[in-house]
């Protein structure tokens, strides 16, 4: 199992960024996945959470009316859409698998690398 995240990079405040999360050999115990972030000096916080089949979806207050969740199963592939990015946005957002809706780190079983989001002001 592995997990690929990718699209970050460099953006202004106000901007817009869309993430990526690939998944090769996936399960059938990974029926959510979720994105998290690291600021740093900061501990990894919950940022979303998407089903595959897109029924259902979650986000944190944070970042809720400015980021949307989206997933194609077709390409085992989630993406987290971030708009008006704030420069408290910037972190390592990381994404997740788990078995069950949830918002912990803990009921992740599996997590990709990390891609570095920066927001100028």
């Amino acid at each position: 199992v592995q997990l690929q995240a990718s699209g970050g990079g460099l953006v202004q405040a106000g901007g817009s960024l869309r993430l990526a999360c690939a998944v090769s050999g996936r399960t059938s115990s990974m029926l959510v996945m979720g994105w998290f972030r690291q600021a740093p000096g900061k501990e990894r916080e919950f940022v979303a959470y998407i089903t595959w089949s897109g029924s259902s979806s979650y986000f944190a207050p944070s970042v809720m009316g400015r980021f949307t969740a989206s997933s194609d199963n077709a390409r085992n592939t989630v993406y987290l859409q971030m708009n008006k990015l704030k420069p408290e946005d910037t972190a390592v957002y990381y994404c997740g698998a788990a078995p069950h809706i949830a918002t912990s780190i803990g009921n992740y079983n599996y997590w990709g690398q990390g891609t570095l989001v920066t927001v100028s002001s």
